[in-house]
């Protein structure tokens, strides 16, 4: 029998993965937040992207993420309690499928922990470009079990710097946020030769946008 990966899971099955995600992601919070804490943010990520997910297999990952960095920013907020110190960039394309994962991967790897990155599209696309994957491979980043996500209102608001690739009016727009817009080629449909020039474009960006924030931070 084929599985139909696009049908969400019988709700004595949703509960059960549900239960799962947030075992998973309980102890990260413990002596901040319960259990039945941790559960519910679960179930709210999982509620806003599961009508929208494409592809199910990615679900539980993409569940898991999206509470974190929600029960992250909440504690951020509560007195004496600061989880994260290091500024926030998000990367957003139309597609998430090329661009804005190659700059995520990128900052990710020059970074090291000074920074977190995310990536998101407008309208994700099932899988990542393999030719972006290739050639990120060939300067040693391995992003092949990265996936296009959904961009939602609440990354924008949690990130500092917002660096949009070709969909700037898909982003809401906060106030104290840093937002860019790179002008950059489409590796879509481009060959391997085009890519690793959007690549080295790409790179370059990234680590002029990181001696920015490292400097700002100092």
């Amino acid at each position: 029998m084929t599985t139909n990966n696009s049908t969400r899971p019988e709700p004595l099955k949703e509960a059960s993965l549900l239960d799962r995600i947030a075992e998973d992601l309980a102890p990260t919070f413990s002596g901040v937040f319960g259990p039945e804490t941790v559960r519910a943010y679960v179930a709210d990520a999982y509620q806003r992207i599961a009508g929208e997910a494409r592809i199910q297999t990615y679900l539980p990952i993409l569940t898991g993420r999206i509470a974190r960095d929600s029960l992250v920013r909440l504690a951020a907020r509560q007195e004496n309690i600061h989880m994260t110190t290091v500024p926030e960039v998000l990367f957003v394309c139309v597609h998430n499928q090329g661009r804005s994962q190659m700059a995520a991967a990128l900052l990710n790897h020059h970074g090291q922990g000074r920074v977190r990155v995310r990536s998101a599209g407008s309208a994700p696309a099932d899988s990542v470009n393999p030719a972006v994957v290739e050639v990120m491979a060939e300067v040693g980043l391995d992003i092949s079990q990265e996936f296009p996500k959904k961009l939602l209102t609440e990354d924008v608001a949690a990130s500092d710097v917002v660096i949009t690739m070709g969909c700037g009016d898909a982003c809401p727009i906060f106030p104290g946020k840093r937002y860019e817009d790179w002008a950059l080629n489409d590796p879509s449909g481009q060959g391997p030769d085009a890519v690793r020039a959007i690549r080295d474009d790409i790179d370059q960006r990234v680590q002029d946008l990181l001696a920015d924030l490292v400097a700002t931070r100092a």
